[in-house]
């Protein structure tokens, strides 16, 4: 038993499975680039990342713990454009069968991140988990609707300073006041419209609740 679940641990990941909103009424050169870039943060295309059928897109998240971390900054990046978001469903489990392209390979993961996904318009959100346990699911999405209520409402100014306390861990609000050459003030105010705590607070409790159902 204990070499099964070591083992499972080893070979679990994340899928993340989205598209961008509202793409149609877009033209690609006003999402495409800056999808790819975002993206780009993450990994190689496409090994582990992969645009396709237009503005749909598939991203591995090695470490699963740390897939609402990945997905909450991809959402930042993308919506610190104007009339930019995406829609975005974590998939946790195995990966067990590797390809060349990422949406050429398979396992429970990639399973459980297409099934959510096809959920996700009925559902009335932008970004819910699938793992395949339903406490586990059923307590991250509770917590997932309540963050998307600010999170979906995050101004270009909001969303790029939570991207930028996201790339740089560990850094004081002084040191982002200087990097983005604003006042220490400015940040703390953007900091708060943008409930960037309450970012910090989940993705620590989805790490512990990772840790407590699957290893």
């Amino acid at each position: 038993m204990i070499i099964r679940q070591f083992a499972y641990i080893c070979n679990m990941v994340a899928i993340i499975t989205g598209d961008i909103i509202h793409s149609a009424k877009m033209k690609p050169r006003q999402w495409m680039g800056r999808l790819k870039t975002a993206l780009g943060k993450f990994g190689k295309t496409p090994g582990n990342w992969e645009i396709y059928r237009g503005d749909a897109f598939q991203l591995e998240v090695k470490d699963a713990a740390n897939a609402a971390w990945v997905a909450i900054r991809l959402k930042a990046m993308l919506k610190a454009t104007q009339g930019l978001d995406a829609r975005m469903s974590i998939g946790l489990g195995e990966k067990n069968f590797r390809a060349k392209k990422i949406t050429q390979a398979n396992g429970s993961a990639f399973v459980n991140a297409g099934q959510k996904f096809d959920m996700l318009k009925a559902e009335k959100v932008n970004m819910a988990v699938h793992s395949g346990n339903e406490k586990f699911d059923d307590e991250i999405n509770l917590f997932l609707k309540f963050a998307l209520v600010f999170m979906d409402s995050w101004t270009p100014t909001s969303a790029s300073l939570v991207n930028v306390f996201m790339s740089n861990p560990g850094k004081t609000q002084s040191e982002i006041a200087a990097l983005l050459h604003i006042n220490q003030s400015a940040v703390s105010q953007r900091k708060k419209r943008a409930h960037f705590d309450l970012v910090e607070e989940f993705d620590k409790h989805f790490k512990i609740r990772v840790k407590e159902f699957f290893a």
